[in-house]
């Protein structure tokens, strides 16, 4: 009876600890409706009427006011590894200088580009030192000369 028991316990507990291990899906982002979308129109729809169909952008260029980006991503995450991006929608709508719609245009992630920005390393002058050289590197520099405290160098 015993020995049933136990087997149980262990059935439940390694069933617990393989379905915790489930990945995690989480949305971010805006997501517009693809009937507003459709509803813009080029140089017809100005920034009021595209703000009052999609809402504020996601995000506006600091010194550039003449486009808008409205981004959404998906992304899932086993346990505690690096979140790998499913899905990744941005919605880049342009306009002219009298602020009426001159484009709008979609990207996914098949035109994401990855871009390693540092490639090179900077070279720092000094040795490599490995953990027990830092550990044991200060044993013997540092001594009593005579027993008493001396000035100077």
């Amino acid at each position: 009876m015993k020995i049933s028991l136990a087997k149980t316990l262990i059935v439940i507990l390694a069933f617990m600890m393989i379905s915790s291990c489930t990945s995690i899906k989480q949305s971010r982002g805006y997501i517009p409706d693809q009937k507003m979308i459709d509803a813009i129109r080029v140089e017809v729809d100005n920034k009021e009427s595209v703000e009052s169909m999609l809402g504020n952008p996601t995000m506006k260029p600091t010194f550039d006011d003449n486009n808008w980006y409205y981004y959404s991503k998906e992304t899932e995450r086993w346990a505690f590894f690096k979140e790998k991006t499913i899905e990744m929608n941005i919605l880049a709508v342009t306009f002219d200088n009298d602020d009426y719609v001159s484009e709008i245009r979609n990207f996914t992630v098949a035109d994401n580009k990855i871009i390693d920005p540092v490639t090179k390393k900077t070279i720092t002058h000094g040795k490599e030192v490995n953990f027990l050289a830092e550990l044991f590197g200060n044993v013997g520099r540092f001594g009593s000369a005579g027993g008493l405290p001396q000035a100077g160098n």
